[in-house]
C-alpha cells in the first residue's frame, strides 16, 4: 500500500488545488487525519495500539499479495446513504480517500505485473513496498494533523470502530516522524526504482486524485444543492 507521505501528500495537493470548500470538508485537520486511519489498527503501523482490527475490515479486502480495497463498497457503507445524501464526517472523508489511494496504486501495480507476466509474491510486495516508500520520499508533505477536541470526537464516532484517544496520539507521533524525515530525507529524483518507474507513479498519482476530486467534489456539489 500507498506510504503515508504518500498518503498525506494527496491529501494536501487535494487542499491546496480545490480547496476544502469544494470538497465539501470543514474540519482540514480531521480530513487529513482521516487519511491515516485505515492503517492505525492493522497491527504494524503504530505501536502500542489497544487493539488491532482486521484487514478485511480496515482496508474492505480481500487477503492477497497486492490487495485492493473496495472503496466503493466502503463508500456506499459510510459516506452516503442510500439515496446519495452525505452520512460521513470529515474524518470518514479522509479515510475513503485513503481507501480510494490504496485500491488505485494496488491496482495499477497489479496491472503492471499482469503486463509483464509477472505472479506477485513475497519478493514484488516487497519490491513493490520498497519503491513506495522512496517515491513518497520525493514529495512534499508539511501539514501535520493535530489532536483537537473535534478529532477526538469524531474518532470516538467513526462508523466502523472508535478509534481511542492513545491511539490517536500515537498515530500523531507516528506521523510526525514520518514528515519531519520526509523533509530531512527529501529526493528531487529517483532515477531507478526496483520494481517500477517514474510513469507509474506520475500517471497513478493522477488518477488517484481525479478519483477523489471527482468523487469529493460530486458530493459536495449535491450537498450544497439540498
Amino acid at each position: 500500500m500507498p506510504s503515508w507521505n504518500i498518503h498525506l501528500a494527496h491529501a494536501e495537493r487535494l487542499l491546496r488545488e480545490e480547496g476544502a470548500a469544494a470538497l465539501g470538508i470543514g474540519d482540514v485537520n480531521c480530513f487529513l487525519f482521516g487519511n491515516l486511519v485505515p492503517d492505525i489498527y492493522v497491527g504494524y503501523m503504530v505501536p502500542g495500539i489497544t487493539k488491532t482490527v482486521p484487514y478485511r475490515i480496515t482496508h474492505v479486502a480481500d487477503k492477497h499479495v497486492v490487495p485492493i480495497p473496495k472503496e466503493r463498497e466502503f463508500w456506499d457503507a459510510y459516506v452516503v446513504d442510500a439515496g446519495g445524501r452525505r452520512i460521513a464526517s470529515d474524518l470518514t472523508l479522509g479515510a475513503w480517500a485513503h481507501l480510494a489511494c490504496d485500491a488505485t496504486y494496488n491496482g495499477a501495480v497489479r496491472a503492471w505485473f499482469d503486463e509483464r507476466g509477472i505472479t506477485p509474491g513475497e519478493e514484488q510486495r516487497v519490491g513493490k513496498q520498497g519503491d513506495f516508500a522512496v517515491y513518497g520520499r520525493t514529495l512534499e508533505v508539511h501539514t501535520r494533523p493535530v489532536v483537537t477536541d473535534e478529532l477526538l470526537r469524531e474518532c470516538k464516532l467513526f462508523s466502523q470502530y472508535s478509534i481511542e484517544e492513545p491511539d490517536v496520539r500515537a498515530t500523531i507521533r507516528v506521523a510526525d516522524d514520518i514528515i519531519q524525515t520526509n523533509e530531512q530525507k527529501h529526493l528531487d529524483h529517483v532515477w531507478r526504482f526496483r520494481l517500477l518507474d517514474e510513469e507509474f507513479f506520475a500517471t497513478t498519482r493522477e488518477r488517484a486524485n481525479s478519483l477523489m476530486v471527482e468523487r469529493l467534489a460530486g458530493l459536495a456539489r449535491m450537498s450544497n444543492k439540498e
